[in-house]
């Protein structure tokens, strides 16, 4: 274990490093839209869920409910099956890790290729890959709850406390797909780890920029058109 953690530092380093990067935006955005509520594109979404299904319970827009959680269902299940493709090919590369690592290291210009760390790289895509399927599973299982919860008849006297049951579970259903779209984003450093440690740091640098212009809120109407 020695021997591993010392011949393959420049890895382990940089992951520590890519990985604390991530902490430190995500803090950054917590603190930010605490803040500042009105700048996080997550706090609009929220309330805009929160509306749309106070709009449809009152109104009874049935229709209008069973198409916009068919299509958000659609959208979870296909990311879903997309992250089960992803784990298949994940592990069909571990199997030719002998084969493939010298190959993909040809770009590596400060960690060591060897199988062991090879295999590590992939079981964090792996582990990535996982936690993306079970956070649109779980979208799509509250999703498929809220289709009953949305068309239940409003109780007089109970109203308010029926539209806020589920606003709270559409806005839970929102967050876990929105944890698995970031799962996706990160299997993109974890990739470029394949090549060398240095494409990691650089990947993950270029996600977090990305990230930070696409949690920012418009602030005005140009914003939206532009």
């Amino acid at each position: 274990m020695i021997e591993f953690l010392t011949t393959h530092a420049a890895d382990l380093l940089t992951f520590a490093g890519s990985a604390g990067l991530v902490l430190i935006y995500q803090y950054y955005l917590s603190w930010r839209t605490r803040r500042y509520p009105a700048s996080s594109a997550q706090d609009v979404m929220l309330a805009a869920r929160a509306a749309w299904v106070g709009s449809v319970m009152r109104d009874r827009r049935d229709i209008l409910a069973v198409q916009t959680l068919r299509n958000s269902t659609m959208a979870a299940s296909f990311m879903a099956s997309t992250a089960v493709l992803l784990i298949i090919g994940v592990l069909t590369l571990s199997a030719q890790g002998d084969k493939l690592s010298g190959t993909w290291h040809v770009l590596n210009f400060l960690g060591q290729a060897s199988a062991e760390m090879w295999l590590f790289k992939l079981l964090m895509m792996l582990f990535d890959l996982l936690f993306a399927f079970f956070s649109f599973a779980m979208s799509v299982r509250i999703f498929h709850h809220i289709g009953y919860l949305i068309n239940v008849p409003l109780d007089k006297g109970k109203e308010v406390a029926q539209i806020r049951k589920v606003e709270a579970q559409i806005n839970r259903a929102g967050t876990y797909y929105r944890i698995g779209m970031r799962a996706y984003y990160f299997i993109v450093p974890l990739l470029f780890w394949l090549f060398g440690p240095i494409w990691l740091l650089g990947a993950t640098v270029a996600v977090v920029f990305f990230m930070f212009h696409l949690d920012r809120a418009p602030k005005h109407d140009t914003d939206l058109m532009g």
